[in-house]
């Protein structure tokens, strides 16, 4: 009796916890899409594309066990970022992702070479919130830095976002100075 009530009283426990996690991370992403220029329909489409994106790579052992890609969606548009053995294995897989439903376009930057390090890893993750961090500095009438997307790899900062023309410059310049930046790629769409 007493170990039936401890299985009771756990599960209990992480449904509580689950709920708590549902709640905080539900308030984040409304935040989050308040200030994206993405309808809400787009914002979830472009999540259901990186996992149906990710689904294919696991589902493409050829590729997966020779790569490293990652995949990013933002308003119907693909970046294909990091490494692969050969370019017949990158290409393949853009190939596999431009077929997905509703997908516009694939932007296919990943680099022919070995796959990074778990070092190699941190240092983009640490990289990408340099660049964050440094977008904040930015002035500009309208200008919301949360509203660019920024991926790294390897030392290369992606950049996503819709933004006017004008300000992707400003971004880009600030970017580029950025210690441990070594080339910026541009992915905007512009109004």
């Amino acid at each position: 009796m007493r170990a039936t009530f401890l299985i009771v009283l756990v599960a209990l426990i992480f449904q509580l916890v689950g709920c708590t996690t549902a709640v905080v991370g539900g308030a984040a992403t409304g935040a989050a899409m308040v200030h994206d220029r993405r309808t809400a329909p787009t914002m979830l489409e472009d999540q259901a594309v990186e996992i149906k994106a990710l689904k294919l790579l696991l589902d493409h052992p050829e590729i997966s066990k020779h790569s490293n890609i990652s995949i990013t969606s933002y308003n119907l548009k693909v970046l294909l970022s990091g490494e692969a053995d050969t370019q017949g294995i990158s290409d393949r897989f853009a190939e596999l992702v431009s077929n997905i439903q509703r997908v516009e376009l694939v932007h296919n930057e990943v680099v022919i070479g070995p796959s990074g390090t778990l070092l190699d890893q941190t240092n983009d993750v640490y990289l990408t919130s340099k660049i964050k961090f440094a977008l904040l500095s930015i002035d500009g009438e309208g200008f919301d830095a949360t509203r660019v997307k920024v991926v790294s790899s390897q030392g290369t900062a992606f950049l996503m976002g819709i933004i006017k023309q004008d300000v992707a410059q400003k971004v880009v310049e600030k970017v580029r100075f950025v210690a441990g930046v070594k080339r910026v790629v541009k992915v905007f769409e512009y109004y």
